[in-house]
This record gives structure tokens, sequence and C-alpha cells, in this order.
């Protein structure tokens, strides 16, 4: 049996505390829940999700490369904080081959000035932001399109 194409969701810092942190910026959706939606929505789309979340910088240059190494499809990365302020992680999406595609639950555009600048986003395929948890099911789309 074939094995299906694999998009990697990576989630960074803080992440793990979606549905009790700041529900009024980030929903009252987990990350659990979002994990259990992309896994039905990925079957009817043909691909295979692996979705992980850490809260250190290192780990997600880690599956950055892996997702790489391994041929997936995409990447999907909420990389929280990091996307202001990680020099590493832009680095690691600008030297692999896989497309990245960056999600963020609010719009940074609408929000503290320090948040404006991504430094993942000149380097991403595209970005889906402002739309809660559903921005994690726009990229999916997205990602299983390319």
């Amino acid at each position: 049996m074939a094995t299906l194409p694999t998009i990697f969701v990576l989630n960074g810092p803080n992440l793990n505390m979606l549905g009790v942190r700041e529900p009024e910026i980030y929903g009252s959706t987990t990350l659990d829940e979002i994990c259990d939606t992309l896994d039905d929505q990925a079957r009817k789309l043909g691909v295979e999700v692996d979705m992980r979340q850490s809260n250190h910088e290192g780990h997600l240059i880690d599956w950055l490369q892996e997702a790489n190494a391994t041929g997936a499809k995409a990447v999907i990365l909420n990389a929280g904080g990091f996307t202001h302020t990680s020099v590493a992680i832009r680095d690691a999406v600008s030297a692999i081959a896989v497309p990245v595609i960056e999600v963020h639950l609010s719009n940074p555009q609408a929000r503290e000035n320090f948040r404006h600048q991504s430094l993942i986003s000149a380097v991403a395929k595209g970005t889906v932001a402002g739309f809660g948890a559903l921005g994690y099911q726009l990229a999916l789309d997205a990602a299983a399109r390319l």
C-alpha cells in the first residue's frame, strides 16, 4: 500500500496553551481539537498530517529539517513568538526545499507593534493570519494543493 503524502504541522511556544491562554485573542479551541479537525480534513484530502508542538526553538528547526529530509509535501508553521525574533527558524525555512505555509491565529498587523514584522513571511510560500483555528484548515487545503 502506498503511503500518503505527509504535511508537517509545526507549532511553537505557548501553543500548547490554546483554549486557556487569552481566549479573546487566540480563541477557545485547543491544539488537540485543531489536530483532530486536521486529521479528519487530511483523510478527505488524501494526505497525512504530522502535528507537533514545542516551546523550544531547536526542536522546530530539527523538525523543519526532518520534513525536508523525509520528503514531506509541505510544512504548516505557526512559530508563535519566534515569528518575530528567530533568525534561526527563518534560516531553516529558507534552507529547505519543502514549501512552508506560515499560520497565525490572530492578525499580527492588528496587534502590538513588535508583532508586525515576521522574519518568516519573506521565505514562506504564503501566510494565513487572523482566522483563528480555521487558519490551519485553510493552510492544510492550500498545502494539499501544492
